[in-house]
């Protein structure tokens, strides 16, 4: 579908783009736009609010409490190996994504980078991805939520709540913080996930403890597991990294950006990643025995802490799984309105999305299109009376795409910009070649062998959606040529301002 897409020697030439960093084209002046991040707080997050994103996007709680459940139903004892794997492959992208976040910020993230490796209509591409990939990732999560909300309202009253309301609950919620300013998003965002993953720990170390710390022959043998089933679990298990890169969303908001980001980047998968190794190991484990299996709980980790000799821990961890789900609700929203802010002020969409709120200096408008956008499929579906579990599953893989196709692009990108500045080196091309070979795995993996219905169907969902935009892109390029000459424009303005020596 992306093949006949293509952009002009003028798109990438060295009128707009530099040649090498420091080295700006001449005459090139630094608009007051750039000079003045957008209208967005300016420099104002540090390291530790940054990673609250990127960590609150990946939500580290979530993916124990719903996903390693729903990677287990397809990849078994391999579910350990499914996130090793999938650690490995983000790392790899990670390191591409790096080489565009240690030149230059903005709130355009992977889209502004795109921009800068392959041109402007690329960049809408990938740019229209990534909102399907992050409001995708916030309607997903909302029923994760709600999953974990009733249980722990009916652990405490014996009552549950419809699960619109909840949903409804969680995007009001996360729209009007994020809405109100974004220092108070991200420390909210990174003090929520930082409570509820000690208390998973806690229930991880003492499960271990009581088993004895022995060596789970299945597991390690990697028994019942097919490559297929292998690779469809590695699907979801990226599903859990998703989000990882979300604090490059905040480039114009960051303190030292071209530093911090970087590094929140990397260590944000890292840490995630063998904490979801070892939660994977550690539940599998914990459920042998159980007389229900890891793929039909609806709360794991109350098994974990029953096995780990602290049952009293199992509402607490559902209390810290529906704060996570909301954390990741906020990220979701906050990164995917900022992508769509920097495509109004684009011209992609009405004007109106890429408005800054005066006072709070939040991008209003297109954190409430973002919001809106989020609640509509997990409302609907609620409504035709689909599992919560069913439906974060659905639309996660969808959003999963997104990010993986997202991830591929920006992977191709950066050897093409490191060639222009005279910096690629051999291993920078080892990297981007097995960042692309990763993400081109989990994508037939999700496709071939073809999924029993409606797994085989998502596919198809986000093809569709795609080509809605790439439609709408391809409209823009051959009638309003003045969107991809300002893209390019803009994105050359960000690159001078960080060459001209800007925050480091």
């Amino acid at each position: 579908m992306l093949t006949f897409l293509y952009y002009s020697e003028n798109d990438m030439s060295n009128e707009y783009f530099p040649t090498a960093v420091g080295a700006a084209p001449a005459g090139r002046s630094i608009p007051a736009a750039i000079a003045k991040p957008y209208g967005l707080k300016s420099e104002v997050l540090s390291f530790w609010e940054i990673l609250g994103q990127s960590v609150a996007n990946i939500a580290p709680t979530g993916t124990p409490t719903v996903v390693i459940p729903l990677v287990f139903a397809t990849a078994g004892n391999g579910t350990w190996l499914a996130y090793a794997i999938a650690l490995v492959g983000i790392l790899f992208v990670a390191s591409s994504i790096n080489q565009f976040a240690k030149r230059s910020a903005s709130p355009g993230s992977i889209y502004t980078y795109i921009a800068t490796g392959l041109g402007p209509t690329w960049a809408l591409v990938i740019g229209w991805s990534l909102l399907i990939a992050y409001i995708g990732c916030a309607s997903s999560v909302t029923t994760g939520f709600t999953n974990y909300a009733n249980v722990f309202l009916k652990t405490v009253s014996g009552h549950e709540l419809n699960p619109v309301v909840w949903i409804a609950i969680s995007v009001l919620g996360a729209w009007y913080v994020a809405f109100k300013d974004i220092k108070l998003s991200t420390r909210l965002m990174l003090t929520l996930e930082f409570a509820s993953v000690a208390l998973i720990l806690i229930v991880i170390v003492l499960t271990l403890a009581r088993t004895g710390f022995r060596i789970d022959a299945a597991q390690f043998s990697l028994k019942g597991v097919t490559p297929a089933n292998l690779l469809l679990g590695l699907v979801l298990a990226i599903f859990s990294f998703t989000g990882f890169e979300s604090a490059t969303a905040l480039g114009a908001e960051a303190k030292r950006p071209l530093y911090n980001i970087p590094r929140v980047v990397l260590q944000s998968a890292i840490i995630v990643g063998l904490l979801f190794i070892i939660a994977s190991y550690s539940e599998v484990l914990g459920f042998i025995g159980n007389s229900v299996t890891l793929d039909k709980s609806d709360a794991p980790l109350h098994v974990l802490a029953t096995v780990g000799g602290v049952p009293f821990l199992g509402p607490l961890i559902d209390l810290g799984a529906v704060v996570s789900f909301f954390a990741c609700v906020l990220a979701s929203i906050n990164a995917g309105a900022r992508i769509l802010f920097f495509l109004g002020r684009h011209g992609v969409f009405h004007s109106s999305v890429g408005d800054a709120h005066q006072a709070n200096k939040t991008p209003h408008n297109a954190l409430t299109v973002s919001a809106i956008v989020a609640f509509v499929p997990a409302a609907v579906l609620s409504l035709r009376g689909f599992g919560q579990f069913d439906i974060y599953g659905w639309i996660g893989t969808v959003a999963t795409f997104g990010f993986i196709v997202a991830y591929i692009a920006v992977s191709i990108a950066a050897p093409v910009y490191l060639s222009r500045l005279k910096e690629l080196r051999p291993k920078d091309i080892v990297v981007a070649v097995l960042a692309v070979i990763f993400g081109g795995i989990a994508l037939v993996g999700s496709v071939y062998p073809v999924p029993a219905p409606p797994l085989s169907y998502l596919p198809y969902i986000y093809l569709g959606l795609l080509l809605a935009g790439v439609l709408w892109i391809l409209y823009l390029k051959f009638f309003t040529p003045a969107v991809h000459a300002g893209i390019v424009r803009d994105v050359a303005d960000i690159n001078d301002r960080y060459s001209h020596g800007g925050s480091v």
